[in-house]
Formats: C-alpha cells, sequence, structure tokens
C-alpha cells in the first residue's frame, strides 16, 4: 500500500484513506514524499549541490514528513507506517514506489486532476485511489 503525502501540507482525507485502507488489508503503509531543491539552489548551482547541502535539505524533509504523520501514526498505532523521502518530482517518485504496491492513494486538489495525478494514472501498473480533498 503505497501513498503520497504532502508534508508541508497534508491533506486529513487523503491520509486517513490511507491509514485506514492499510489497517483494512492488514498492510503496510509507504508513505511517500516528494521535494526537490530549492529553485535558488538549481539557479546558483551550476554544478551537483555539495552532498553535506543536499543531505541537509533531505533531513529537513525527512522531519517535516515525520512530523506530518504523527497525528495518523496515534491515531492508527496497529498501522506498520515506511516514511519514504525522494529527490524526485512527484509523479516520478509514486510511479517508482508504486511498482510493488497493492494500492496507490493520491489527493486530488480540485474538480480536474493535476498533472501528477494524470501521470500516475496513466503509468501506473497497480489500482490507484483518488481521494477528493
Amino acid at each position: 500500500m503505497t501513498s503520497g503525502v504532502d508534508a508541508r501540507d497534508p491533506v486529513s482525507a487523503v491520509v486517513d484513506f490511507a491509514f485506514d485502507a492499510a489497517l483494512c488489508r492488514g498492510a503496510r503503509l509507504h508513505a511517500v514524499h516528494a521535494w526537490r531543491l530549492p529553485s535558488r539552489a538549481e539557479r546558483w548551482m551550476p554544478y551537483a549541490l555539495p552532498e553535506e547541502d543536499r543531505g541537509a535539505g533531505e533531513d529537513q524533509e525527512v522531519q517535516l514528513l515525520s512530523d506530518a504523520l504523527r497525528p495518523w501514526r496515534e491515531k492508527y498505532p496497529q498501522v506498520d507506517v515506511y516514511e519514504d523521502v525522494r529527490l524526485q518530482s512527484p509523479s516520478a517518485a509514486l510511479l517508482q514506489a508504486s511498482a510493488s504496491a497493492e494500492l496507490l492513494v493520491v489527493g486530488r486538489a480540485r474538480r480536474t486532476l493535476d498533472p501528477t495525478v494524470r501521470d500516475v494514472l496513466e503509468h501506473t501498473e497497480c489500482p490507484v485511489a483518488v481521494v477528493p480533498r
């Protein structure tokens, strides 16, 4: 069971659905948070970002995801959660993570599907639950 999680703005309906689905299936929840380097770092760095700077950014993202999931970990203590932070685009991270998933849970922000959700629906091999906000 895999779910995309925006650690900066976790959507209760999406995260609740993912935790509840994992609980009902007795499955481990793979919570995926994708992040990107700040645009200023990409502009100013003509070469690869130093490893320690990338590592510091990743540490911050790991903490953000952990903090974002804390209320659901407390609400669903019986669900085993694997927190996964990836330096990728959201669609690439979700597609890669869903390769071994029995279900992929994503959120829909508006009436139309955003590019990430469309990309996931077009390219993933597993069933997808699109949960409205």
